[in-house]
């Protein structure tokens, strides 16, 4: 089945979940999307059989993130309300979430792979959460990346938004393999470690695992969606570097 967003596959002899991102270049995670994956993923969430779901992408690059235009004050609040649903479902999925990176993963591309379980990346892969550099703040990475990479790695990141090339980003534990082919290196772990197991095993060491990661981050999401909301868009630097973005020119900040 093919949405404008996105592709799924089932691979029956591996009991997986196939979920392609299918707008390249950019792939980028806008409301269209973010809907399109969780219907998706609702669908599926009750196979009894399923052993994993694997998170993909067409063309050379995995995501350059969200749409900034959806950051704006007018569309903000629905699109981090969306996004964080979204997050969430796939921390508290029955069966493990794998994403494959090619090329760059940006803002909310990273958010998105960060909240899956294991990340397979290509070795020319890049990944950054350059908000800060529009004068914002990433929500979800904020939350995220410190249960991921520690804190400080997390700040680094966070407070810079530097990119990281793939060698960096395992290093510090923000992906967790690099191979030629990060979709083969996938599906190899799929084949060896998951599906020869018990889905209703799968399913409940799922929840063993993740249910107190997931009440955290829940608590979180609704703490940044507030600071960001009531306070960060309140600031003239907000929309100025918003609207610089969009309009193609340096900000000017007044820091206010």
């Amino acid at each position: 089945m093919t949405t404008p967003c996105i592709k799924q596959e089932l691979r029956q002899d591996l009991r997986l979940l196939r979920l392609t991102l299918a707008r390249p270049k950019a792939n980028i995670v806008d409301a269209a999307m973010i809907q399109a994956l969780h219907a998706t993923l609702d669908a599926h969430r009750d196979r009894i059989d399923l052993a994993a779901v694997l998170v993909n992408a067409e063309g050379p690059n995995f995501s350059f993130g969200a749409s900034v235009a959806e950051h704006l004050p007018d569309s903000c609040a629905a699109m981090l309300r969306d996004l964080h649903r979204l997050l969430l479902s796939i921390i508290e999925y029955p069966v493990p979430v794998l994403c494959a990176i090619r090329g760059f993963c940006l803002g909310g591309g990273l958010e998105l792979a960060s909240a899956c379980s294991r990340i397979f990346a290509a070795p020319g892969a890049s990944f950054a959460q350059p908000e800060i550099q529009l004068g914002v703040f990433a929500p979800a990475a904020s939350c995220l990346l410190p249960e991921r990479i520690g804190q400080n790695r997390a700040d680094d990141l966070l407070f810079s938004g530097r990119t990281l090339d793939s060698d960096e980003a395992l290093a510090i534990g923000l992906i967790d393999q690099i191979d030629d082919d990060p979709d083969a290196a996938a599906l190899a772990y799929v084949e060896h470690y998951l599906a020869p197991r018990s889905s209703a095993a799968l399913r409940c060491a799922v929840r063993a695992a993740h249910t107190p990661y997931a009440k955290r981050i829940r608590q979180r999401f609704a703490e940044v969606e507030a600071l960001y909301l009531h306070e960060l868009m309140q600031t003239a630097d907000a929309i100025e570097g918003l609207n610089s973005f969009l309009h193609k020119r340096q900000p000017v900040w007044t820091h206010r």
